[in-house]
């Protein structure tokens, strides 16, 4: 545990990409298998379940520092973090112990969860009585869920490839998984992922493991740029961006993985696409979509399409799936590559080369949960953005550019090719800032996390109010977030622990890729990846956007 919490330290304290390297490989190889198991898994952003309930943690804390309630609100108020202030509040320890982190994990904190509830006081204090300052903290990180530090799974993919001089490609595709909730990492899972490479390793496998996501760089050009930046549009497929699930499917030795690009196993919700895949022959692994697709209640007949991100997020809300939720919420997988056919690697063939194998082989099943992600055709780069402009109407978020000749990369690459995403600008409102709380990270000691209101009736609508719709945390610079920060202190009206209600003063242009009604919101209306494009500083509150603004913006 003492050789982990180095590491968190060091890893924290840095802001040079070659020294978090260094230190990661210098801990992977000093460090025990076991110990090194489990680092990997939280560094790549593992996170076990919830182990104790906060508030209990809230509570022992207090009683422990010999704290009234108030001041211990106040201290986290001050810090931002909850796992930092228990650690910084905490008496110094009056044990000791010389556990690794495996033993710490397994042995002390995953027995936490379901022990009963008289027993987690005195095993909780008994814990921190042993750990040192500087381990507190990533024991209370580990505890409370909120375990980051900035390192991303490609650097400790590298650093993996390096120790065990195996080709990064190869790492990648053997983390897929690896983080899954349900996880335990021990020795043998982490020695499997260094070892040197087995000849075949991959066509020989009989393993539900998908292969690491190839990502798409975002390119939002003027459309004049595009012939001088990409060529001709005949150099390049192109499709639909959807708004789903990204998801692989993999078909192997007779059973089904359905896996999406969070690397959670997701077979069990969606069991019409995991019947669909029994349908597949062996060795074959599908890149795609999940989406909700239906036809046009007006047009039974027609062919189907698409419906709103909102409507598959009422399926992945519930914990069982009856037979009407099936049937009125029905789901299909948008194929759009095929990286393994009869257990071979395709990912290294051309993209076009992978597309037409893809539509043969789809043309071929021919199953109602297996649609083909259509391409678009168009004579110029100006005719096709001319089709982006219905991309709404369609429930899109713009076009994907795949590069004919590239192969399937591992991550954000461009090593071997390059897919561009092309997406559509966002929708957007006017909204006033009426809730402050502080950030985390770097951002503890800022205000920098908003709530944002929209008023319920124009401006001629007596005793009209604000009506908060969403939160939203990024988009500012860090000099437009000091300044919205020391304007938040001056005009706070109220504090409630954490969150300070402000008077309204302020005025932000907040973007969304999606809106839908919701009954789970105060306003009626729940929006998609909300972030702030720009301080509307020469916009009074009264002008702010209101409940009609976001009504009309919603899909007829």
């Amino acid at each position: 545990m003492k050789a982990f919490a180095a590491l968190y330290h060091a890893l924290d304290a840095s802001t040079s990409n070659l020294a978090k390297q260094a230190a990661l490989q210098r801990y992977l190889r000093d460090a025990p298998a076991a110990d090194a198991a489990w680092a990997v898994y939280f560094l790549a952003g593992g996170k076990p379940r919830q182990l104790v309930p906060v508030k209990l943690l809230r509570f022992l804390a207090q009683e422990a520092a010999g704290l009234p309630e108030w001041l211990f609100d106040e201290s986290y108020e001050a810090v931002g973090d909850l796992a930092e202030t228990i650690a910084l509040l905490l008496p110094p320890p009056s044990d000791a112990h010389d556990l690794g982190l495996a033993q710490w994990v397994e042995q002390h904190l995953l027995p936490l969860r379901g022990a009963p509830a008289e027993e987690l006081p005195d095993r909780l204090r008994a814990q921190w009585r042993q750990l040192a300052e500087g381990e507190r903290l990533v024991y209370f990180k580990l505890i409370t869920g909120a375990f980051r530090v900035g390192v991303s799974k490609l650097q400790v993919t590298q650093a993996l490839a390096a120790v065990g001089a195996v080709d990064a490609k190869r790492v990648a595709q053997r983390l897929m998984g690896y983080t899954h909730i349900g996880a335990r990492p021990d020795a043998a899972a982490y020695t499997a992922l260094i070892a040197p490479e087995s000849e075949g390793e991959q066509n020989t496998s009989t393993s539900g493991q998908p292969y690491p996501f190839f990502l798409a760089h975002p390119f939002n050009v003027d459309v004049a740029q595009f012939d001088a930046l990409l060529g001709p549009p005949t150099d390049w497929l192109v499709e639909w961006k959807w708004d789903g699930i990204r998801a692989q499917l993999v078909k192997r030795a007779g059973q089904v993985w359905l896996w999406s690009r969070g690397e959670e196993l997701v077979t069990e919700r969606f069991p019409e696409l995991a019947m669909m895949g029994e349908a597949l022959p062996d060795g074959t692994v599908l890149d795609g979509e999940i989406v909700v697709w239906r036809s046009d209640a007006a047009a039974p007949d027609a062919e189907g399409r698409v419906q709103p991100f909102a409507e598959l997020q009422k399926r992945l809300g519930r914990k069982t799936l009856g037979a009407r939720l099936l049937r009125e919420l029905p789901v299909v997988l948008l194929a759009y590559d095929l990286l393994e056919w009869e257990g071979r690697d395709l990912r290294a063939l051309p993209q076009a080369e992978r597309r037409v194998r893809l539509d043969a082989l789809l043309a071929q099943l021919r199953h109602p949960q297996l649609v083909a992600s259509p391409l678009l055709a168009g004579t110029d780069w100006a005719d096709l953005a001319r089709q982006r402009e219905a991309a709404r109407s369609l429930g899109v978020e713009g076009m994907m550019l795949k590069r004919r000749d590239a192969q399937y990369g591992v991550g954000r690459t461009k090593d071997v090719g390059v897919w561009w995403k092309w997406k559509i600008d966002p929708l957007s409102v006017d909204a006033v800032l009426i809730y402050a709380q502080r950030g985390h990270g770097r951002r503890a000691s800022l205000y920098s996390d908003y709530t944002f209101a929209v008023w319920d009736g124009p401006p001629e609508q007596p005793d009209r109010k604000l009506v908060p719709f969403a939160k939203a945390y990024s988009g500012l610079t860090d000099a437009e977030m000091a300044r919205v920060d020391a304007v938040i202190r001056k005009t706070t009206i109220e504090s409630f622990g954490p969150v300070r209600s402000v008077k309204p003063t302020l005025v932000f242009e907040l973007g969304f890729e999606g809106i839908a009604r919701s009954t789970r919101h105060k306003s009626g209306i729940a929006v998609r990846f909300p972030r702030m494009l720009r301080w509307r500083e020469d916009k009074p509150v009264e002008e702010a956007d209101t409940l009609g603004t976001l009504e009309a913006l919603l899909p007829s």
